[in-house]
């Protein structure tokens, strides 16, 4: 099996939401509420950082204004690209801009068991599963821990969780589920034994760490920390805006975007000024509020919008995009999964987005459906196609072909089909039966993909880790739990 991932590479198809003028505006909005308004960060460290840079500085509120020459002149020092380092240095990930790889998105609190189909909290188990079926699937790139081990002891939780991917997959790992000193700290730790020590961890990031803000212009201190700790021993950091239209942020899509845009650039500017040269990435999933019930929803215009507004953002500070794509606002695997998911990949793709996040889940990223996350790779591998276009070249145009065959022939016995037939998109889970054998088998594709993830779970065993390193993370584990009791 071919261990390289799957990615939507040299489009020939592409879409502009916004042109230049309109980036440069919101840029300088943004560039104008960090100075006059400013921006929470609630940790005396990043004040401090802050303050040794020139930025106002109000200790009372945390609350920081920072001038843009300040901003700009951090964010110039963000490398523009990078490689997502994988236990398997076959799956590692360029960041260049010219690759869309898709990932799992966290962090859900329900399962719908594989077996039984009934909906119940999620667990460790469930952890270890998932990653072990997306090891398998070309389509998923790296992983994010897609559901909480709640069976686990809440401080160090996402030390569990992280330590259940790397045991089973062997693909890149961003963490969006340690927010703490001590879990970052051990974090860190495990990364660098699995590397083979700290500066080779550096060279190869196994590990990336994405913080979510506290819209609206807001950072909460746990990530603050967990994202410093990060930057210093070298992992690529981004920070996530939640911003959502009307509740979160203003209601019109270009205010959502200047709060989002504060947040998530202020971050990266916190973590340039402390560690210059830091591989940094901006992520988003910008929503806007149900009118009817004040929920975040998941999907729908506005995210599409958002999705491929907020990488002509990430495209113009000239860093990678964390995108949330997928991760439905449906109930389960429906027609609303179907559109919402299908259209939020397409807009983000078209834009170039170097990362999709949110296959398998439902309703807003709460509910883990395995069912959910196959279809989702059927969506995924039809954008991947699309995104092809159409080759034009003299092999292409077979004319040699559409010479031989002439008026009312067909070419099925051609050479040229043998040789282009592989080119066709080939589907695995969409339903093009004849009625009638669909009907007597009364089957589709929720049963053939919640089928083909029992059988890798069956089947699938990625590379497991050295015994004696597994002892040594499982040992980093205990000792933080010791420390924190």
């Amino acid at each position: 099996m071919n261990n390289r991932p799957e990615s939507i590479t040299d489009p020939r198809l592409q879409l502009g939401v916004l042109n230049e003028e309109e980036v440069r505006r919101i840029h300088q909005a943004t560039l104008d509420v960090i100075a006059s308004t400013g921006v929470r960060f609630p940790l005396p460290k990043a004040l401090d950082i802050w303050e040794a840079h020139g930025a106002a500085v109000d200790r009372e509120t945390m609350v920081v204004k920072a001038p843009g020459h300040l901003i700009e002149e951090a964010i110039e020092l963000a490398p523009p690209t990078y490689t997502l380092a994988a236990r398997d240095q076959a799956q590692d990930l360029p960041l260049d801009g010219n690759h869309v790889y898709l990932g799992t998105d966290g962090c859900g609190i329900h399962v719908v068991d594989i077996d039984t189909g009934e909906l119940r909290r999620s667990c460790l188990g469930d952890v270890a599963d998932i990653a072990r079926v997306a090891d398998r699937l070309p389509e998923i790139a790296f992983h994010w821990v897609a559901v909480s081990a709640q069976d686990c002891p809440p401080e160090t939780r996402g030390l569990h969780e992280l330590l259940a991917v790397w045991q089973n997959s062997t693909k890149h790992v961003q963490t969006e589920s340690i927010y703490s000193s001590h879990e970052a700290r051990a974090g860190v730790e495990m990364a660098a034994l699995i590397a083979g020590g700290r500066d080779r961890l550096r060279k190869r990031p196994l590990l990336s760490v994405m913080e979510c803000t506290l819209s609206p212009l807001g950072h909460d201190s746990g990530s603050l920390k967990a994202a410093l700790i990060g930057a210093e021993a070298g992992l690529p950091v981004g920070f996530m805006t939640m911003a959502s239209c009307a509740s979160t942020g203003p209601a019109t899509m270009a205010g959502t975007l200047v709060v989002g845009n504060a947040e998530v650039i202020s971050g990266l500017a916190l973590i340039e000024l402390a560690y210059p040269g830091t591989p940094v990435f901006y992520a988003a999933a910008q929503t806007a509020m149900d009118l009817r019930t004040g929920a975040y929803t998941g999907g729908g215009p506005e995210d599409f919008l958002f999705g491929a507004a907020t990488n002509a953002l990430a495209d113009y500070y000239d860093v990678p995009l964390s995108m949330g794509s997928f991760a439905t606002g449906a109930k389960e695997p429906d027609w609303q999964a179907g559109i919402e998911n299908s259209l939020s990949t397409l807009m983000a793709s078209l834009v170039m987005s170097d990362m999709l996040l949110g296959v398998g889940l439902l309703d807003g990223s709460r509910i883990w459906s395995y069912e959910q996350m196959l279809m989702d790779c059927e969506i995924f591998s039809i954008v991947q196609k699309m995104m092809e276009g159409i080759l034009i070249n003299d092999k292409t145009l077979a004319l040699d072909a559409i010479r031989r065959v002439g008026p009312g022939g067909h070419f099925l016995t051609q050479e040229h089909t043998r040789k282009h037939m592989h080119d066709l998109w080939l589907h695995s889970l969409m339903d093009r039966r004849p009625y009638a054998e669909w009907a007597e088998r009364s089957d589709g594709a929720r049963d053939w993909a919640r089928t083909e993830a029992q059988r890798i779970l069956r089947a699938h065993h990625p590379t497991p880790l050295d015994p004696k390193l597994a002892e040594e993370l499982q040992q980093v584990i205990a000792t933080v739990e010791l420390e924190t009791v």
